[in-house]
Formats: structure tokens, C-alpha cells, sequence
């Protein structure tokens, strides 16, 4: 009876360690939607862009007859649906790929891919972004989930820059063999004793805003727990009235089948937190 009872046990321990694993997936793709909902509207309005340029050219090359004028509207054309091409093929990988693989990425690659979904919402909400890739670092990372981060804490900073304000993002390596990625922004900054919560699970610094997005708790959380899952680190650092700055690293591969000799990273799954005021 003894022997029964314990079978039944881990096979209900199994079962609810299935179910906590499928739940966690949910959680992780409905977080996922949320960044796509918090980008509807800028990218809708991306595309009213896109179709008002594609009609008013189609138009213009119907009422000139010359080459010079319809190859100049062609072209605008062209244009046009190369920018949409980009924005739904980004926008469908990104909602698609639930896949767990890591491969080596080219992480100035990614941060492009992930900047064509956002750069319409940061002009939208007056933020000026501006770049800086000193280096191009390749990670052993799953795309999809690094965009995903990247994606949250793009978000989080033009929220917390509710005139307008400035976004620094920046790629890079160091001499230990990590790769950087940072994000900074001009920002209302977080207070020194909410910074060290700010990755625990269900802790907020803001409210959901007018799109009811946001303020769950849980973006930051499984921001870390991704980064964790990568091998990697998240660090943040903030001023009260100046800004935020979050900095995502990473174990530093070679391309490709090189990869295979890349060296471990040795501070692997640990959050540093700072407060800079």
C-alpha cells in the first residue's frame, strides 16, 4: 500500500512539474503579446504611412507619362513595401518563435531587427534615439527571447518619459570576452529602496498606462529569468530625475561552428543592481 501511495505521489509530482513548465510558456508568450499590444498602435500608424506614401506615388507615376517622374515613384514604392516587408516579417518571428534553441547571434543584428518594431512608437512619444556600436559581438542566444527583453525595457524607458526624453542604446565587448548590450534612458529614474525589488516577481514601480499596459510586476522578472537562462547577467543602475540604465551581458562566441570553443561564463545567473543616487 506504502509502495502504491508513493508511486501516485510522483506521478502527481510529475504532473504539476508539466503543468508549472506549460504555464510558464503561457506566461512567457502572453508577456510577449503584451509588448506586441504596447506597439499596436505606432505600428498601425507605421502603416497608414506606408499605404498613404504607396497610393499618392502609384497616383503620381498614373499622371506623368515621363520615365524620370515614374521611376522616381517606383522607386518610393518600392521603398515603401520593403519598410513594410520588415516590420510584419520582424513582428511575425518575434510572435511565432517559441523555441528554446540558442545559437550564435549577431547582437548589433538583433538590436536592428528589434529597433524596426519600435522606432514609430519612440517618435510617437517624442523620445530621440541614438546608438552606438563600437564593436559587433556575437552571443550564444535565442533570438526571439532576447528581443523579447530588449523589447521590454525599450518600453519601460519611453514610459517612464512621459514629455519625451532621450534613449541610449549601446553594443559592445569587453576585454573579459563579454558582450553588452545597454539601454539608457533620460528618465524619472527609480528609488533606491524599489530598486532592489524591481526584479522580484509581481513588484511594480508604475501603473498600467491608458493602453492598460504595463504594471504587472512580471515584465522584469522573466527579463532576469531569460537573461539567467542565456548564461548571463542583467545589471541596472538609476538616478532619481535623471534615468535608468539597464545592461544585458553575455558570454562573447565566435560565429557559427567556432562557437564550440567559446569560453564559459564564469559569473553566470547573478543580478547586480546599483543605485547611482
Amino acid at each position: 500500500m506504502a509502495a502504491c501511495d508513493k508511486s501516485s505521489t510522483q506521478q502527481q509530482i510529475k504532473t504539476l512539474q508539466h503543468q508549472i513548465v506549460e504555464l510558464r510558456k503561457q506566461l512567457l508568450q502572453a508577456q510577449k503579446m503584451s509588448s506586441v499590444g504596447a506597439l499596436a498602435s505606432s505600428i498601425t500608424h507605421e502603416f497608414n504611412n506606408i499605404l498613404t506614401t504607396t497610393i499618392n506615388y502609384a497616383k503620381m507615376g498614373l499622371r506623368h507619362k515621363d520615365n524620370v517622374t515614374r521611376e522616381k515613384a517606383f522607386n518610393k514604392i518600392l521603398s515603401a513595401g520593403q519598410r513594410a516587408c520588415k516590420i510584419t516579417t520582424g513582428m511575425l518571428s518575434y510572435a511565432r518563435n517559441d523555441s528554446n534553441r540558442q545559437e550564435p547571434s549577431d547582437l548589433v543584428q538583433l538590436v536592428h531587427d528589434v529597433l524596426v518594431l519600435v522606432e514609430k512608437d519612440l517618435q510617437m512619444h517624442r523620445v530621440q534615439l541614438q546608438t552606438d556600436f563600437p564593436s559587433r559581438p556575437f552571443a550564444s542566444v535565442n533570438s526571439s527571447q532576447i528581443q523579447q527583453v530588449l523589447l521590454n525595457l525599450i518600453i519601460n524607458g519611453r514610459q517612464a518619459m512621459d514629455g519625451g526624453g532621450q534613449m541610449f542604446i549601446t553594443v559592445g565587448s569587453n576585454k573579459a570576452g563579454i558582450a553588452e548590450i545597454s539601454i539608457r534612458d533620460t528618465g524619472s529614474g527609480i528609488p533606491a529602496n524599489k530598486l532592489r525589488k524591481i526584479f522580484d516577481p509581481f513588484f511594480s514601480t508604475k501603473r498600467a498606462d491608458n493602453q492598460g499596459q504595463g504594471g504587472t510586476g512580471l515584465g522584469l522578472s522573466l527579463c532576469r529569468e531569460i537573461i539567467e537562462a542565456h548564461n548571463g547577467r542583467i545589471r541596472v543602475e538609476s538616478t532619481v530625475g535623471k534615468g535608468t540604465m539597464f545592461t544585458l551581458k553575455f558570454p562573447v562566441v565566435e560565429p557559427l561552428s567556432a562557437s564550440a570553443t567559446a569560453t564559459p561564463f564564469a559569473t553566470a545567473n547573478s543580478v547586480t543592481v546599483t543605485n547611482a543616487g
